[in-house]
């Protein structure tokens, strides 16, 4: 796998932990799931906000640290070309 292609892929699993994020919320607050179901209506709310948490923030960091390495990499190309100029 290249690595655009696993960015692109820890974008989309990014984007699909924050749509469950927002997906918890609205059943939270805009459904008002937790009065209608009760318990179960806690739990699955629960569910959809614990895993729009564990898929957003590891690719989060992940992406943040290759951004990091390019823009490191960047310099040291720029610092390079003002040595040999």
């Amino acid at each position: 796998m290249t690595e655009a292609q696993t960015l692109r892929l820890l974008k989309i699993i990014m984007l699909c932990g924050i749509s469950l994020l927002i997906f918890g919320h609205y059943l939270w607050s805009g459904l008002k799931l937790h009065e209608t179901m009760g318990v179960n209506g806690i739990i699955l709310i629960g569910l959809c906000c614990a895993l729009g948490l564990i898929l957003s923030l590891p690719t989060k960091i992940y992406l943040t640290l290759l951004l990091m390495k390019r823009e490191a990499e960047r310099k040291a190309s720029a610092a390079q070309q003002k040595q040999h100029d």
